[in-house]
């Protein structure tokens, strides 16, 4: 991971969180196990960040949904 990409999923992580209204730290440990970050967030950061931050969130949000680590 590079700090472009590290820095992008900061950004992920702690909107999805202040969307959720939860903890960063829980919403980092959900992503972390369901292997969003590193199959998803990462490898997809080209493409991602180009989006606007409601779109990201809402993407992650849904992606989460898909995955079933949150109702």
């Amino acid at each position: 991971m590079n700090s472009k990409s590290l820095f992008f999923t900061i950004f992920c992580i702690d909107n999805v969180a202040s969307y959720l209204g939860k903890n960063t730290t829980e919403v980092y440990h959900t992503m972390q196990d369901a292997g969003i970050i590193d199959d998803y967030i990462v490898p997809c950061y080209d493409v991602l960040h180009t989006f606007s931050k409601e779109y990201i969130v809402e993407d992650l949000v849904s992606y989460m949904r898909k995955k079933g680590v949150l109702s």
